[in-house]
């Protein structure tokens, strides 16, 4: 490498630097940061799990110690934890764009799929009983795709891969319901939430959306488009913690035809009756099965307080000038043809995160968080990079790509990291 080279590099970068920090002074969302427990660690992986607010410690620690401890049995009542899955989900119903009354927060994410699309599909059969087929996203988180066949089996339906862009296109008279992954996971492609669903409904069908990579990082609307079913989890970029519980939204008008193939005790209308006889409850208490999980429910609710006065669409601009500025510093600093972006451009079409195609990811990745960059790899050869607007910086993004750049040109290197 020459010196001129060197020189050049050297103000690329330094430039770069100076502009992530301007950005970071103006970043009306930078005081957000101070809410977690953060070191100075890049902590790019938000997308699987959200950073440890602030003041869940304090919450939990008096929860055990009060509440189960002292008060025991009388907090089912006197602390609100029986109303605990109704009122959390009533807080993440802003940041998903639906109306109170309508999210329920219960179980996991896998458990609240298969609700979905069992409810969806009995919907769509009442409508019309020929309705055979579920339409899932090709490209879909497994867990998805093997509840859709068990939904499938259990409906008397079959199930067809299509991949998210298409699914528009294949809804027709025997599609039942459509399960579409708002976000791919390896690659961050945002699909047309509201195309899609006024396709399926152009078809007769129902579609259930797996926010999981959206909620959180950008405007989800629900309500605005239509959405019939969507399931989202609370650990990414909503910040519950490891496992926390997942949420069920359901559109207020289908909520009293919504059957779950989970008829607990919980969802029941008068659920200390005991009845032997099942009759569900209203709204989004359908969405309950048995006894909620209150411990990880009430940090979950201290998690969301980081939200209070946040606009959703703020976090989405921010979450666009992060990417893009990120893949901006890529370009810049890494060695030509060491990687290859496969998140999407457009705007339009990217979730929160930066996926980066690169041999031997697993390795590079390694090494990367050796180094103080936390991400993720994907096998084969797929590294992500998600961007959490609540707390990620720009001076974050500049870091990780330079990181990047030298843990890649070292490779190159004999003697250099494998």
């Amino acid at each position: 490498m020459s010196e001129t080279t060197t020189v050049a590099g050297a103000a690329r970068r330094g430039g770069l630097a100076e502009e992530a920090a301007a950005r970071d002074a103006g970043d009306r969302l930078a005081a957000k940061r101070a809410e977690f427990v953060l070191d100075d660690t890049v902590y790019l992986d938000g997308n699987s799990l959200g950073a440890l607010p602030a003041g869940v410690p304090d919450r939990v620690a008096d929860v055990v110690r009060r509440e189960w401890g002292e008060m025991r049995i009388r907090s089912w009542t006197e602390s609100g934890w029986w109303e605990a899955p109704e009122r959390i989900g009533d807080r993440i119903a802003p940041l998903v764009g639906a109306a109170p009354g309508q999210v329920v927060v219960s179980d996991s994410t896998s458990v609240n799929v298969f609700k979905a699309v069992v409810g969806a599909v009995r919907i769509a059969q009442e409508d019309a009983p020929g309705r055979t087929e579920v339409l899932v996203d090709a490209s879909t988180f497994p867990t998805d795709g093997y509840i859709a066949e068990s939904a499938a089996r259990m409906t008397g339906c079959t199930v067809r891969p299509v991949p998210a862009g298409e699914m528009a296109a294949e809804a027709g008279p025997y599609t039942a319901v459509m399960l579409v992954n708002h976000v791919d996971y390896r690659t961050g492609e945002l699909a047309d939430l509201s195309g899609t669903t006024r396709a399926a409904h152009r078809a007769g069908a129902r579609v259930v959306w797996d926010v999981c990579h959206t909620a959180g990082a950008l405007p989800v609307d629900l309500d605005a488009h239509g959405v019939d079913f969507a399931v989202g989890c609370t650990y990414k970029y909503l910040n519950g913690g490891p496992g926390a519980p997942a949420f069920l939204y359901v559109r207020a008008d289908l909520a009293e035809r919504f059957d779950s193939p989970l008829p607990g005790w919980n969802s029941h209308v008068d659920p200390f009756a005991m009845a032997s006889v099942y009759a569900a409850g209203d709204g989004a208490v359908r969405g309950r099965v048995g006894t909620p999980d209150i411990l990880s429910l009430l940090a979950l609710e201290e998690s969301l307080k980081v939200w209070d006065g946040v606009d959703i669409a703020e976090v989405r601009a921010k979450s666009l000038a992060l990417t893009d500025f990120f893949v901006r510093c890529v370009e810049a600093y890494v060695p030509d043809g060491r990687v290859h972006v496969i998140t999407p451009a457009a705007h339009e079409r990217r979730g929160s995160q930066v996926a980066l195609r690169c041999p031997d990811a697993g390795g590079v990745m390694a090494e990367l968080i050796a180094r103080g960059v936390v991400g993720d790899y994907r096998r084969p050869d797929v590294l992500r990079f998600g961007f959490t607007p609540l707390y990620t910086s720009f001076a974050d993004a500049e870091r990780a790509a330079r990181v990047l750049a030298e843990v890649l040109a070292e490779a190159t290197t004999p003697g250099g990291p494998a």
